[in-house]
């Protein structure tokens, strides 16, 4: 059930367009932001609010890769596997990363502190290969700059 602070927050967002699902991804993130995840019982609620179906929210949450629609770590890893990036060595990047934090694509540490996932672009082909930590951007990377980076995220 969402909470009265994210129902008034969503009727916010509602109030800026002609119809209201076209609200639906700023509800989605407005959850998100509340809860780090969204759950079925939250697109259900979402769609109730926004006259849509749950399928219709669904389809939203599910096409954008930045909801999440299971947990996920306190810091979430989103490394470029563009064409560019991969050209320029993504592949170090994530294998570094797999192995230090001992997890795969879409896995998250036992202690909860980080997720990885893939990211087909980040916006920085001139500058790659390129990662994110929540919304903070990393370029020009190495496996031996992964070690410094991962430190700032507790």
């Amino acid at each position: 059930m969402l909470t009265e602070h994210e129902i008034k927050e969503i009727e916010k967002e509602i109030a800026l367009y002609p119809v209201k699902s076209a609200a639906c991804i700023e509800a989605l993130k407005i959850v998100q932001q509340h809860r780090g995840w969204v759950a079925d019982e939250q697109i259900k609620d979402i769609a109730q609010l926004l006259d849509m179906s749950y399928e219709e929210v669904d389809g939203v949450a599910t096409f954008y890769n930045m909801i999440f629609r299971k947990p996920v770590g306190r810091n979430v890893i989103y490394v470029c596997n563009s064409v560019t990036c991969y050209m320029m060595g993504y592949e170090s990047i994530y294998q570094k990363l797999s192995q230090k934090l001992g997890i795969q694509w879409g896995e998250t540490t036992s202690d909860g502190r980080f997720t990885l996932l893939p990211n087909p672009c980040l916006g920085d082909c001139d500058h790659a290969p390129a990662m994110m930590i929540n919304s903070d951007h990393y370029n020009r990377l190495t496996p031996d700059k992964l070690d410094e980076i991962l430190e700032k995220y507790k």
